[in-house]
Formats: structure tokens, C-alpha cells, sequence
């Protein structure tokens, strides 16, 4: 892959790191406000007012094509601490942990929460209990996700974690991190209630002439290899499995534009909207 390419996509993050983190910061806040959540609006005593304390910056623009579950893929993401939260001293023995718990928000749910949910896994055609599942329509909204812990990164006023596996979009906000601790968090003989019991296929991804053209000139060869890794877990709505239509996902900064069947998907077209 040209290095060039490599090194335009390095300085457009840094660039738009700043930007983006006052953004997001912007629209949670106007999204809060609008939902009445504001200290003054937690009277009762058993409620209780969390502010983010980081965003995720990742490839996922929009909720379309973000995997499932954290930890099916290697996409990088960088979680950018607010300047009152990133103080060295906070993130001190940290590096020492491979892997990281993330508390976020699921912050573009706008509907009501729902006692009943159709989880994909099960085809979208059966409803479970919303506390039997991973469902984002939940009472509180509230996400948890384990993440590979890649470097710790700090840079003027921000720390920035970098890690792998995220299954959050960009801007999410972060409202706690922990340590994952393997004696006490890893249970191999847990049961796993519906999901011991339906199987996931893979897809195979191929892509078309003009698209592995396309990526090659612009898309860093680290970068195709997490597009794949998303495409293969079928990123289709359960519900919608017609081998003609086309769909459209936005990743990063490229346009993606693919069909599948039961078996192959197929990248027809990747265009860089830079």
C-alpha cells in the first residue's frame, strides 16, 4: 500500500480529532437538553446525573454496518478523553491490562424502550425479554463493551486510548472505563441462553475489479482488511435478504456499496468522499 495513503488518512485524524470531540461533546449535550437531563432534573433521590467522560472516535459513521457484538472484529478506535478526565495520573497501570470494559451511551436511540426485542441472532422474527439481551433499546440506554487495549496515547490536553474490536459509532460517549480481569471476569462454562443454540455463518467477500481498483489507490491496507472483517459478519438487517438489492455503507471516509446472498457478498463500488 502507498505510504502516502497511509500517511494523508494519519493527518486528517489529527487534524479533525479536536473538532470532532467538541462536536460530539456539542451534540450530546443539545441531546440531553432537549430530554430534559440536567442536574437540576434529578430530584429524586434514588436518580443520579453521569456526563460522559470520553468519545469514541471510530470508522463507523452510522449505526448501519457496526458489528453486533464488540470483539468480532480488529477495527481500530480511539477514545478521546475530556482535558478534566485526562490527566496522566488517572491512566497510571493501565497499560498493564490487555483488554478494557467500556460503559457508553446509546446515544442515537430516540425511541421509547421496549419490555420485548427481536434479537438478529435469532432472524429478527422472534421477541425476547430486553434483560435477555443485548438490544440498545433499553430503560437507561446504557452499553457495555470489551475492547483490546492497544497504547495509551498523550497528546496536549487529551489522553487517547487506542483499541481494537469496538462496536460503537463515532461520537459515542463514554462514561466509564475498567479494567477487564480475567479470573474474575472470564467464565468458560457459562451458558449463553439463545445464543448456544443458533449458529452464525460467516459470508464470503469478494469484490469487483473496479472496487479493489479503488481500494488500492485510496484505502489503507489495514483499513481493508477491518472493511472485510465487518462485510463478512453480513451487515444486512436481518429481516432483508434480497440477492439483488443493493446496499450503502459509510465507512470512515468511503462509500461502500455491496449485494449478497445467502453465501457471497459482493463489493461493487468504493469511492473516498475526499
Amino acid at each position: 500500500m502507498n505510504k502516502n495513503v497511509t500517511d494523508r488518512t494519519k493527518n486528517i485524524s489529527d487534524q479533525n480529532i479536536g473538532v470532532r470531540t467538541d462536536m460530539h461533546k456539542e451534540k450530546c449535550d443539545t441531546k440531553e437538553a432537549a430530554a430534559g437531563k440536567t442536574p437540576a432534573a434529578a430530584s429524586d433521590s434514588n436518580s443520579c446525573v453521569i456526563r460522559p467522560i470520553a468519545y469514541m472516535h471510530s470508522s463507523f459513521v452510522t449505526k448501519f454496518g457496526i458489528p453486533r457484538q464488540s470483539g468480532l472484529t480488529d477495527a481500530r478506535a480511539e477514545i478521546v478523553f475530556e482535558p478534566e478526565y485526562a490527566s496522566p495520573e488517572a491512566f497510571r497501570g493501565i497499560e498493564e491490562f490487555s483488554h478494557l470494559w467500556l460503559i457508553w451511551g446509546f446515544s442515537e436511540n430516540t425511541g421509547r424502550w421496549s419490555s420485548t426485542v427481536r434479537p438478529p441472532r435469532l432472524g429478527g422474527n422472534v421477541r425476547m425479554g430486553v434483560f435477555a439481551t443485548r438490544s440498545p433499546f433499553r430503560p437507561n440506554n446504557l452499553g457495555l463493551s470489551l475492547v483490546q487495549l492497544e497504547k495509551v496515547e498523550h497528546r496536549s490536553n487529551r489522553c487517547i486510548l487506542h483499541v481494537l474490536g469496538a462496536d460503537l459509532m463515532d461520537g459515542t460517549p463514554i462514561y466509564d472505563v475498567k479494567p477487564y480481569i480475567p479470573y474474575v471476569d472470564a467464565r468458560p462454562e457459562a451458558a449463553g441462553g439463545f445464543t448456544d443454540h443458533t449458529d452464525w455463518q460467516n459470508l464470503e467477500v469478494r469484490f469487483t475489479t473496479e472496487a479493489r481498483q479503488e481500494a488500492a489507490r485510496s484505502m489503507p491496507e489495514e483499513k481493508l482488511e477491518e472493511l472485510r472483517q465487518i462485510l463478512e459478519l453480513d451487515p444486512r438487517p436481518s429481516y432483508q435478504k434480497d440477492p439483488d438489492r443493493i446496499y450503502g455503507l459509510s465507512f470512515s471516509r468511503w462509500e461502500v456499496h455491496f449485494r449478497a446472498d445467502e453465501k457471497i457478498l459482493t463489493v461493487l463500488s468504493i469511492e473516498d468522499r475526499i
